[in-house]
C-alpha cells in the first residue's frame, strides 16, 4: 500500500507539471487533484474483489452551492466564505465544482469507474431555504434531488444520502449551540424521508460531526466561525447527538416498515498510536486521545453516555477552574435511554495517524477541548506525505482503528 501511495504521489506531481502553465494556480490544483483520484480509483477498481462495494462522496457547500440558484438559502459556509481571509485567495463556493448543473455528466464518470455507490449529501437550505419546514419547501430543490436519485438508480448506482454535511441554513438561533436545531433538523430529515425515501435506502444523520463541532465551535476555523473555547464544542456535540437520535426514531417509527431503510452516522477518527507502547501512561494517552475523537459520538449512540475518561478530565479541570458544574453537558437518564442504539450502521471516515504522549495542560491557562485531554501529537517524519501540512500515509493505522471499532462498537461498519 505504501509503495502505491508514493507511486500516485509521484504522478500527481508528473501531472502538475504536465498541466498547462498559462492556468491560474487554483484551476492547475483542481485539475491535478481530479486526474490523481481518477487514476487511484482506475488502480483500485480494478484490483478490487468483485463484491466490493465502490462509492463516491461529495460535500454539499464545496460541490453543489450555487447560491442563490433556484431558490436556494443562504447557508453558513455561504456567508463564512464571504468574510474576507477566511479562505484562500478569498474564494466562494458559489460555483465551487458546479456539481448542480453537472451532475449527469459525473454520474456517467461514475457509471465508468464501475462504481455502485454515490455518497452525496441533500443542502438543507436548498430545500428549506429558511432551515423551517413551517416557512417555505423549495420544490426547485426538491425536484434537483429527485431527478439526481432517478438517474442514479438508471444507472444502477445505489444512493447513499447524508442529511447533513455541514451545510446549516444561515444562523438566526445559534446554531448547534440552540437546543432548538433538533426540532429543526428532525423536521429537514423527515421532510426528506417523506419525499426521497422510498427510492433511498441508506441515510446518514451527520457527516463528521467532530468538525461540526471543534473547527466550527471551538477554533472557528470552519463555518459559523465561533470561538467558545471550552464549551462551544461540546454544547454543539451534545446538540447533535440528540439530533441524531431524534431523527432515527422518527424514521424507526414513521417510515422504516414502509420503506425498509436504514439510518445510521459517520464519524472521523484518527488512530492514536502510544509513543512507547510498554509505557502505561502512553496507553492511557493513546486511548484518551481516541474516545475524546471517535468515543465522544460513538460510545453516547452505541452506549447511552459519554466515555467515562472525557468525564473525569473534563470535570476535573472544570472543577479547578472553579466551576460549579463540568463544562461537558450531561445528558438526563431518559436522553441516555433514547440516545443509545439508535444507529443501524456505522460509517466510518479516517485521514491519518498520530503517535500519543501525555501532556499536562494546566487549569490556569483556560478552558480548551484540546487542553482537556492531556497530551501531545507526534508524527514520524518518515511516514509518508502526500503534500499536506497535516496528514501523512500510516496505512496500519487505518487497520487498527478498523479493529478498535468492531471490538467496541461492532458491525456492520461503511468506510
Amino acid at each position: 500500500m505504501s509503495l502505491i501511495l508514493t507511486v500516485l504521489n509521484k504522478l500527481a506531481k508528473f501531472l502538475c507539471k504536465k498541466t498547462e502553465s498559462s492556468l491560474p494556480k487554483i484551476t492547475m490544483l483542481q485539475r491535478c487533484i481530479l486526474r490523481t483520484y481518477h487514476v487511484l480509483a482506475l488502480v483500485l477498481c480494478v484490483s478490487a474483489r468483485e463484491d466490493f462495494d465502490w462509492t463516491k462522496n461529495e460535500k454539499t457547500s464545496f460541490y453543489y452551492s450555487t447560491f442563490p440558484t433556484d431558490g436556494k438559502g443562504m447557508s453558513i459556509w455561504d456567508a463564512f466564505t464571504r468574510k474576507k481571509g477566511k479562505i484562500f485567495l478569498n474564494d466562494t463556493g458559489d460555483t465551487s465544482c458546479d456539481g448542480y448543473n453537472k451532475f449527469k455528466d459525473d454520474i456517467t464518470l461514475m457509471k465508468d469507474m464501475k462504481l455502485n455507490h454515490y455518497r452525496f449529501s441533500i443542502s438543507w437550505p436548498r430545500i428549506l431555504p429558511s432551515g423551517l419546514k413551517s416557512e417555505h419547501i423549495n420544490e426547485k430543490g426538491i425536484k434537483y434531488y429527485e431527478d439526481l436519485i432517478n438517474m442514479l438508480l438508471d444507472n444502477k448506482i445505489t444512493p447513499i444520502v447524508i442529511l447533513y454535511h455541514w451545510d446549516l441554513p444561515q444562523e438566526k438561533y445559534g446554531g448547534w449551540q440552540n437546543v432548538s436545531m433538533v426540532n429543526y433538523f428532525n423536521d429537514f430529515a423527515n421532510l426528506c424521508f417523506e419525499r426521497f425515501g422510498h427510492k433511498v435506502k441508506y441515510w446518514i444523520t451527520f457527516n463528521n460531526p467532530w468538525s461540526i463541532a471543534v473547527e466550527g465551535y471551538e477554533t472557528g476555523e470552519h463555518a459559523p466561525g465561533m470561538k467558545l473555547k471550552g464549551t462551544g464544542a461540546y454544547k454543539a456535540a451534545h446538540h447533535i447527538i440528540k439530533a441524531h437520535a431524534k431523527v432515527w426514531h422518527t424514521y424507526d417509527m414513521q417510515w422504516r416498515s414502509k420503506q425498509k431503510g436504514m439510518v445510521g452516522i459517520s464519524l472521523t477518527a484518527d488512530w492514536g498510536e502510544p509513543v512507547d507502547i510498554t509505557n502505561q501512561r502512553d496507553i492511557e494517552a493513546a486511548e484518551r486521545y481516541i474516545q475524546f475523537y471517535l468515543g465522544w459520538f460513538a460510545t453516547p449512540i452505541f452506549n447511552g453516555d459519554y466515555p467515562q475518561v472525557m468525564k473525569d478530565y473534563i470535570g476535573r479541570k472544570s472543577g479547578q477552574q472553579g466551576l460549579g458544574a463540568s463544562r461537558l453537558p450531561v445528558f438526563s437518564p431518559q436522553e441516555k435511554s433514547y440516545i443509545k442504539g439508535t444507529c443501524d450502521f456505522l460509517g466510518l471516515g479516517h485521514f491519518t495517524t498520530r503517535y500519543i504522549t501525555p501532556k499536562n495542560y494546566p487549569s490556569g491557562l483556560g478552558d480548551s477541548y484540546f487542553a482537556d485531554r492531556d497530551l501531545a501529537e507526534l508524527v514520524d517524519p518518515k511516514w509518508p506525505d502526500p503534500g499536506s501540512e497535516w496528514l501523512y500515509s500510516v496505512p496500519w493505522g487505518f487497520r487498527r482503528m478498523l479493529n478498535f471499532v468492531k471490538t467496541q462498537y461492532g458491525n456492520p461498519w461503511y468506510t
